[in-house]
């Protein structure tokens, strides 16, 4: 029997106060790398309590199988090195193995940290491992 159930799809749109230019209204080019996320490593709670891993968190990249997870100064797994931040909010599947791939802001961007979002996990060591990121309060 075919399935007629209708499936809704839920967008956030693009929202970066954090990225000083998009912030203040110029396009400033900023550099992206892509990977694919570990939607397992994020916490309920923390990262997503909407469904969405916001625009702005802090990622690492694990060792094995070089996956994108929140990074956290005390891993093992690798995520312990930052790696960029989340350009866009991403929805978080029912399948948390699924494989989705995203962007991630890793140099030539100024970022105002009072706009990260909520559970962002930027800290000091985390600012040492984007030397190619400019930091504001």
């Amino acid at each position: 029997m075919t399935d007629i159930a209708v499936d809704t799809l839920v967008y956030l749109p693009a929202d970066r106060p954090w990225l000083l230019f998009e912030a203040v209204g110029h396009q400033q080019p900023v550099s992206t790398d892509a990977g694919l996320i570990n939607f397992a490593l994020f916490t309920l709670a923390t990262h997503y309590p909407d469904g969405f891993i916001r625009s702005g968190v802090v990622l690492g990249r694990v060792t094995t199988g070089g996956r994108l997870g929140p990074y956290s100064d005390t891993a093992t797994d690798g995520r312990q090195t930052a790696v960029g931040f989340l350009y866009n909010a991403t929805r978080v599947p029912t399948d948390l193995a699924r494989k989705v791939s995203t962007a991630f802001v890793d140099c030539f961007a100024v970022v105002w940290e009072s706009r990260l979002p909520t559970g962002h996990g930027l800290d000091t060591a985390a600012k040492a491992d984007l030397p190619l990121v400019k930091f504001r309060a």
